[in-house]
């Protein structure tokens, strides 16, 4: 009798441990949604900075990599989209966006003075070299990689996104661009606050 009752105290803890694992686990999915769902309240591209040279508008956006996490993931297990954000929260990603105010097709010879072609070729392997962000800190930091969006001229606009590495989730940014392409000089985009003072 003595050792099923053992036995009965044993099973007792074991259920209770168990309750309360499942209980700070819960607690934590629920943490985690809440930040996500404050991030998505108040607009995943809420930063958004437009300078128009001329007849072309450029525009920057900070887009935190939460939204692209989620995107590809979804929202089922947010404990592993998060642990993935941990271990890239010092990368940043920029939506740039180029655009013709009468929407022609900024990739003609009009606008880059080169072919077709080599503007196409321009924007998908010589324009990181063009990007580069300046920390709170002047730290310098180069683009690390660039993707364009190709539209094939059913877009009005063409876009890049730009990635940069080693920054501080906390640090303030400014983007600075050398327009070599359009000839437009130096373009500058200051980011005031990151997104990551929303309780993050």
């Amino acid at each position: 009798m003595k050792d099923l009752n053992k036995l009965f105290y044993i099973l007792l803890f074991l259920i209770c441990l168990s309750c309360k694992k499942e209980t700070n686990n819960n607690s934590k999915d629920s943490e985690i949604r809440d930040r996500y769902f404050n991030l998505e309240k108040i607009g995943w591209k809420s930063r958004i900075y437009t300078q128009k040279v001329e007849d072309i508008g450029f525009t920057a956006a900070e887009v935190p990599i939460q939204y692209y996490l989620l995107k590809d993931l979804g929202t089922e297990d947010l404990k592993t989209v998060d642990s993935l954000y941990e271990a890239n929260k010092r990368e940043r990603i920029l939506e740039f966006t180029f655009q013709q105010e009468e929407e022609k097709d900024l990739l003609s010879k009009d606008f880059t003075g080169v072919d077709y072609t080599d503007a196409v070729k321009y924007m998908s392997f010589g324009l990181d070299k063009d990007f580069y962000v300046v920390t709170s800190k002047n730290d310098t930091i180069s683009c690390s990689g660039v993707t364009y969006e190709r539209s094939y001229k059913i877009a009005p606009y063409q876009k890049v996104l730009l990635f940069f590495s080693g920054i501080d989730p906390n640090e303030k940014i400014q983007l600075v661009y050398n327009d070599f392409l359009f000839r437009k000089g130096t373009l500058k985009f200051k980011f005031k606050d990151p997104y990551t003072q929303i309780a993050l």
